[in-house]
């Protein structure tokens, strides 16, 4: 028989600085599980496409100018919301602050495992760059893991510009 606890009386509230509702900033164990997780799948998906469909995926150059378009976005906005909060000591409404704050999150989690995966793909072609089409596949994805990195970089800057003394109001 299961007890549920109150949130007064959880036994996990000692093990857990952080006050209820807050959310933590991303860790880098999180984002090196993610970028290895989709380095992995990215790996993988040169020899099982062409073992299913004799083929193998090209990237493409819009995919790559879509990433880099994602960055530059995350960026602003993080440049944004530091200006804002940081050197014009002004306001947010609070459920922009939380909207920005979760966009950091889950975008710096999608860029780690899409950035995984494209860095996973070029490597799948180790040895195989003889030919263009190979090394153009490998360029294309090298340059959307780059752009995933910057993702990466500027939610975690977004995430840094959301938080806030607790002096302040």
């Amino acid at each position: 028989m299961s007890r549920q606890f109150d949130s007064d009386d959880d036994p996990g509230d000692e093990d857990n600085p952080e006050p209820p509702g807050h959310i933590g900033t991303t860790t880098p164990a999180v984002l090196v599980g993610s970028g290895l997780t989709g380095l992995v799948l990215g790996w993988l998906l040169r020899p099982v496409s062409i073992r299913v469909t004799d083929v193998a995926p090209t990237v493409g150059w819009l995919p790559v100018s879509a990433l880099f378009l994602v960055a530059l976005i995350v960026g602003s906005v993080a440049l944004g919301t530091h200006r804002v909060l940081h050197k014009r000591h002004g306001y947010i409404e609070p459920h922009r602050a939380v909207n920005r704050l979760l966009l950091a999150k889950s975008c710096a989690l999608a860029g780690a495992l899409i950035g995984g995966g494209y860095l996973g793909y070029a490597l799948s072609y180790l040895g195989l760059v003889s030919s263009d089409l190979a090394r153009e596949r490998v360029i294309e994805s090298l340059l959307a893991a780059l752009a995933s990195v910057l993702i990466v970089i500027g939610s975690l800057f977004l995430e840094r510009a959301c938080r806030i003394d607790r002096d302040d109001d």
